[in-house]
């Protein structure tokens, strides 16, 4: 892992790499920079295997934070920075790290837990004034480089933390040869090329922006521009300005986009790639954008962390006859649909898909039951994920298993009564749960943010209109925005404890 840069520079030393802030990195600079981040974390006295967290928002100084690292042969371990109190005293702990690299605005949280993570040895990632800050050694002409030896391709690179949004976070253990393999997958099914210019909005501690667009954007030479988050008023200026060719958001961006009164007059014309990922598409909003950007091509990208984290594209091509698909495979990943006797299931049929593939972690950090239960003892990883499979492999996102509603006994996905109520037009975001009922076992509900004047007796009659009468909600509520984390996942936990507690909660 720590080489795929190394060699890019090789081929385009002058080629402008990265932009962040008012930063510009060549190839070669970036590459010499890794390079010194390497040589002052092991001057640190870390030794290979150890785990160093980064706790930061975007920036140069964090993707050099993961480089370095690799290159070292130590352990990344990324971490959300919207964590606080007890949550983020767990992910500062789990990994039993030997150093965290914290943003400076950052480090009162870090304060808030000093007593429960103990003597934990902490550096900054940038514009720190202690002895350890990457930023600083990455700048200094006169610093040590390391060259990369003694990493091997089983070696850990990554303790990649899954999203917690239905449980406690666990570390995804991903090797140097999961990540090689990843991004191989992720260049040929995505088209990246050397004449990209994308623009990376999406937070760098998620597997996504990092390994599905930012780390095989720099393998294949592209120009990548690095900013702080997904300000879309600031999106719509850069592009432009830049000359961005592709973007990368997770649909609830995308929602917001597609709502945006900006969007028809924005000058998007260099724009020939686009692609979400990371919860499910709306239909209705992906139509929406492909009518407005005719000459922009849509990727539905899936998967989850485990796999590092791609496993399925739908290529635009691909879109016009089954817009509501997450594809097929990519190169190095197997998949199969197997029915609750775990055999699999035929063409039409629903099942979990299961995921064999060199991309995949080797378990996870410090929970051998969870890991014992999540892999089969030939290689096989149980996703969660609820499909259906046609005659041609083509695999649709049915729900998690977990997130499916039990409403009198009938399994009813919420993502087909989301997508009738996105049909309405004063629907910006909803949200479908099932909530604790006496009756129903458990009742759907619908959390709507509306981008109009509606109120809850309308939208179930929409509802009754369009759906089976078991599928229609019992209840909507409507709020001013959706509980999401940083990669724009829709946070179903909180909105089952806001409401489930309720005694007005179901009708």
């Amino acid at each position: 892992m720590g080489r795929i840069l190394e060699r890019t520079a090789r081929r385009l030393p002058d080629k402008l790499a990265l932009t962040f802030a008012d930063r510009r990195w060549t190839y070669a600079q970036l590459d010499r920079a890794v390079s010194r981040v390497a040589a002052g974390l092991l001057a640190q006295g870390l030794s290979p295997g150890d785990r160093v967290i980064a706790f930061g928002k975007n920036s140069d100084a964090y993707l050099l934070s993961y480089l370095g690292c690799a290159r070292a042969g130590l352990v990344h371990v990324p971490i959300n920075f919207n964590s606080r109190g007890e949550e983020l005293a767990y992910l500062l702990t789990q990994s039993e790290p030997s150093l965290v690299l914290v943003d400076p605005a950052l480090e009162p949280l870090v304060d808030e837990v000093a007593d429960q993570i103990g003597s934990l040895r902490r550096g900054t990632l940038r514009d720190g004034d202690g002895e350890i800050d990457l930023l600083r050694w990455a700048l200094d002409d006169n610093a040590p480089e390391h060259t990369e030896s003694g990493v091997d391709d089983d070696d850990l690179v990554q303790l990649l933390y899954t999203s917690g949004t239905t449980s406690r976070p666990k570390g995804a253990m991903l090797t140097h040869r999961a990540l090689v393999h990843e991004y191989a997958s992720s260049i040929a099914a995505l088209d990246l090329r050397q004449d990209d210019v994308p623009l990376h909005s999406m937070p760098l501690y998620h597997s996504a922006q990092m390994h599905v667009f930012l780390i095989p954007g720099l393998a294949v030479g592209a120009t990548n521009h690095l900013v702080p988050a997904q300000d879309l008023d600031e999106i719509f200026r850069r592009v432009p300005q830049d000359g961005i060719t592709s973007l990368f958001f997770p649909p609830t961006v995308w929602v917001g986009m597609a709502n945006h009164p900006g969007l028809t007059t924005a000058d998007l014309s260099s724009l020939s790639k686009a692609y979400y990922g990371a919860s499910i598409m709306p239909v209705p909003v992906l139509q929406k954008l492909q009518q407005v950007l005719p000459d922009v091509g849509f990727y539905n990208c899936f998967g989850q962390s485990e796999i590092g984290p791609l496993a399925t594209v739908l290529r635009p091509e691909e879109h016009e006859r089954r817009p509501d698909s997450i594809g097929r495979p990519v190169l190095f990943v197997e998949v199969r649909v197997l029915d609750e006797n775990g055999k699999d299931v035929e063409p039409g049929g629903r099942g979990e898909v299961v995921y064999r593939s060199p991309q995949l972690c080797r378990g996870y950090w410090g929970k051998p039951e969870e890991t014992a239960e999540a892999f089969t003892e030939d290689g096989w990883f149980r996703s969660g994920d609820l499909v259906r499979v046609d005659e041609e492999g083509y695999l649709y996102v049915v729900d998690r298993i977990k997130d499916v509603v039990n409403t009198g006994g009938v399994l009813v996905a919420s993502r087909e009564v989301e997508e009738a109520l996105y049909g309405h037009p004063a629907v910006g975001e909803v949200a479908v749960i099932g909530l604790p009922h006496e009756r129903w076992i458990e009742a759907i509900t619908a959390v709507v943010v509306p981008k109009a004047e509606v109120g809850p007796d309308e939208l179930i009659a929409y509802a009754k209109e369009h759906l089976a009468p078991h599928k229609v909600p019992k209840a909507v509520y409507l709020v001013d925005e959706l509980p999401k984390n940083p990669s724009g996942k829709l946070l179903k936990r909180e909105l089952r404890a806001k409401y489930g507690g309720s005694p007005d909660a179901v009708g």
